[in-house]
Parts: structure tokens; sequence; C-alpha cells
């Protein structure tokens, strides 16, 4: 992976540390914060469109020229452009017109049968989806209960409209990142020991070419990778001034403005990212409930949800190419009604940032663990870092609900099973 990959996150970081302590030099609008807001919204889905960009020629590459090389290009390729999908991730929740979305670009997990050749410790069916091994790469015509749909050729709409969700089950994921991240990697067939999916290049060689199907192979992993960048382009314009999700908030009254910010932030942090995401796969140890399972990049993505999570707050971006987005922010708000609370949301913030960043540190040095190896049910020191993350998530949750009852907006935040016991 290039150095420069992870430079503007890190600036990023060290942006927000001085940004989230800075005192308000004046009285703060929560219009003022809305639209510093929508900006930011604005400039994030704009870095995760212009970053796919990148994703999308390290494809047409190996589509092209199938090797080695063009195969490891287009998972760096991956690995660079997800970081800026990532700090997106605050404005879930909060604003419907996103959830609808995201179920086309963010959708996990997933069972990989239902697009290629799995491994045969797989399995061969499953009680919840009987689409488990239906394997589109292979079969040119698809059986959806009573309806047979013709998949001689692969397109936006079987994909979209006919396979992604199919039967009710969340698992037939057909398109976004991580029907993606499968195509370039591969299972990971290395339970909670160290190593990544490892798909070999020949599986895009039309001379040379592995488990068959290679050119209708090439033609999906082409096909989900348009529409990924095309439908984060989308998001990015309906930010953009006069775009429908901007809109939509402008609508909204001061009150429920913020209640969208807050809503966003508060469901991530506590039922996406502490519960879903981390505490149930520490529960299980199963690594299939690892966020970025083909790729093992999970120890990234999290740690800039987090990045994004705090931004959003702070109201403090740095963009791909180095500018900053920046503005009256929710932490300043609040600290006109409570500086102790709004100071707590900060520190929090920050302390879990730093737990996060240790995770990321101990995934990228050379020999390190990465995240299917610290959830292992035989890692109790590994467990206990990711541990500290679900403490710090919630923390910096209770936090944001002192300022959300300070603010007297309306605001249910996402909750999640595997944090039931949690006060």
């Amino acid at each position: 992976m290039a150095l420069k990959t992870w430079i503007a996150p890190i600036m990023l970081a060290a942006g927000l540390a001085g940004a989230a302590l800075a005192p308000a030099s004046a009285e703060v609008s929560a219009k003022a914060v809305l639209k510093t807001y929508a900006d930011i919204g604005q400039a994030a889905y704009e870095d995760a469109h212009t970053a796919s960009l990148g994703l999308q020629k390290a494809v047409d590459a190996l589509i092209a020229s199938p090797s080695e090389a063009t195969l490891k290009a287009a998972r760096e390729a991956w690995v660079a452009a997800r970081p800026w999908y990532m700090h997106s991730e605050p404005f879930r929740f909060g604003n419907p017109i996103v959830d609808e979305w995201e179920g086309n670009i963010n959708s996990w997990p997933l069972d990989e049968g239902l697009i290629d050749y799995v491994d045969a410790s797989y399995g061969t069916k499953s009680e919840s989806n009987p689409l488990y091994t239906a394997n589109v790469i292979a079969n040119k015509t698809l059986k959806l209960g009573k309806e047979e749909v013709d998949a001689s050729t692969i397109t936006p709409e079987l994909l979209r409209d006919k396979l992604n969700g199919a039967m009710g089950s969340d698992a037939n994921v057909a398109v976004g990142w991580h029907a993606i991240e499968f195509l370039l990697w591969g299972q990971d067939l290395n339970g909670t020991g160290p190593g990544a999916g490892n798909r070999p290049w020949t599986d895009y060689s039309l001379k040379e070419c592995t488990h068959g199907n290679c050119d209708r192979r090439a033609t999906y992993l082409k096909v989900t990778t348009d529409m990924l960048v095309s439908d984060l382009g989308d998001m990015a314009s309906w930010w953009a001034p006069g775009g429908k999700a901007r809109a939509d908030l402008e609508a909204k009254d001061d009150k429920a403005g913020l209640g969208v910010i807050l809503t966003g932030l508060g469901s991530l942090s506590f039922g996406e990212l502490a519960g879903e995401r981390i505490k149930l796969g520490l529960v299980l140890h199963d690594p299939e409930e690892e966020h970025d399972c083909f790729s093992d990049d999970t120890h990234h993505s999290y740690y800039n949800s987090q990045l994004g999570i705090i931004s959003v707050w702070t109201a403090h971006y740095t963009r791909l190419d180095g500018k900053v987005v920046e503005g009256p922010s929710l932490a300043a708000l609040a600290a006109e009604k409570d500086a102790k609370a709004s100071a707590l949301v900060d520190s929090r913030m920050q302390e879990t940032l730093a737990r996060f960043l240790k995770v990321k540190e101990e995934g990228d040095r050379p020999g390190g663990q990465r995240w299917d190896q610290l959830i292992g049910a035989d890692n109790p020191e590994g467990n206990k870092m990711i541990q500290g993350l679900v403490d710090g998530l919630v923390a910096q949750t209770r936090a944001m609900e002192a300022v959300i009852a300070i603010l007297g907006v309306d605001v249910k935040v996402q909750g999640s099973d595997s944090l039931k016991d949690v006060n």
C-alpha cells in the first residue's frame, strides 16, 4: 500500500484535535450549524466519488490486462478509496434519503455464494437464504422462488433490482463495496489466523482462466464498480446546493435539523459501530462478522468512521485534496448551553479515536494482527483491545446523550441486541 493512502486521514485527525478544543468566538446559530453539516456532507461524498474513480480505473486495467500486478493495483485502489466513503457514515440514520440509498453501497454481511464460486467449507444451503449458492457468475438462469430470471447478461438492473436483497434476505448483497471486495480478494479462508482472501488473477484471464466464467466475472466486477461510482456521484450531487438531500434538511426547523445530526452521530457510534459491527463479532469470535472480511481492511474502515463522527461534531473536515471545510459546529453550539458537557464529548471522542488508532497501528505493523485475529477466542489481549473500542464508543454516545438533553432535541439513537446489557 502506498504511504500516500493514509496521509490525509492522519492529517484529518490532527486537524480535528485542534478543532474540537477551540472555544466559540461568537454566538452560533442552529441554521449555521446545519449549513456547515450539509457542506461537509457534500464534500465527503464528493471525495468518496473522486476516490472511487481511481478504483474504477484500476478495475478497468485489471479487466483489460489481467495479471498479478493489475490485481494487486486494483486491491490497493479499493483500500485507498474506502476511507473516503467511511468518513461519510455519520450522514446515515438521520437522513432517510441516505439510508434508502446506502443498501446499494455498503450492505454487509453478504453470502458470497450468491455471486461466485466458494470453497466447499462454505456449505451448499442455508435455511434463511434460498440463494445461498446461486452463483450468478456461473449461471445464466436463476430461480427466485417461482420466478425464473434471465441472467445471461449481467446488468445493473439484474444486480440491483433483482438480486440485491432478493427474497427478503439482507445477506443477498449483489452490489457495492463488499461485492467488489469479494470479487477482488475472494474468500478469506484463514479463520482467525493471519491472511486475507487470495483470489488468483487468472480468475479474470480469458487465456488462463481459473474457476470458469472469467468473462462473466470480469463483467460483474465492471458493472458493480461502475454502479458504485455512479451512486456516489448521485449522493454528492444530492448534498450540493439545490440537491434533494440538502433540501430535505433545509425544510426542517432548527431542532429537527439538529436531531438529524445527533441521530446520525449517536446511532453510528452506539448501535452500528459499538454493537452490530464490533461487539457482535467479539462475542461470537467470528471472522465472518468482520466488516471488510475479504480484504482484512476492517481496522482502517472503523478508524475512518470514527474520524467521520468527529468531523461532523467539530464541523472540521479535511478533504482528499487537503482543503478544509469548516464552520459553525454542533460542538460550539452545545458549548454555549453547557461548556462542560460539550467538552466531555470532545474528550470522549478523542479517547475513542486514540483506541482506534492503536488497533489500526497494530494491523499496519509488519507481522501485526488484523481484526479477525484480534477477535479470536484464544486471544485475550486482542479481545481486550476490541472491547476497549466498544467501551469508548458507548462512553462517547453517553456524552452525546447529555448534549441531546441540553439542546432539547428529539433523537432516537439506534440500539443493538449485542449491547442489551450496557447501561
